[in-house]
């Protein structure tokens, strides 16, 4: 994925953290790019109870091979813009994964 060092994942103790842009409500599950210092998501799921961002975090241990488990909304849980925890992994490591996308 170009753009990459446009994301402002930085790290955090015991791990890395990502801002995501989300867009709920999307035809599909897909990782669409960066937009601005975010890295921006679409899922099909709506942005009620908490469905969006449990699908978020499943989006990204997908994409940064990872346990569900390991991935934790940090903030933003009722914003588009959130910041999810990347548990075990740091900013470096993070960004090696998305240059793969």
């Amino acid at each position: 994925m170009k753009d990459i060092v446009e994301i402002g994942v930085r790290d955090v103790p015991g791990g890395a953290v990502i801002p995501v842009k989300v867009v709920p409500g999307s035809s599909r599950d897909r990782i669409v790019g960066v937009l601005g210092d975010c890295l921006k998501i679409a899922t099909s799921q709506p942005a009620e109870k908490g469905k969006a961002n449990k699908a978020i975090a499943d989006i990204l241990a997908k994409a940064m091979g990872v346990s569900k488990k390991d991935v934790t909304l940090i903030s933003g849980s009722t914003s588009p813009r959130k910041e999810f925890r990347i548990a075990g992994m740091s900013c470096e490591q993070v960004r090696e994964r998305m240059r793969d996308w």
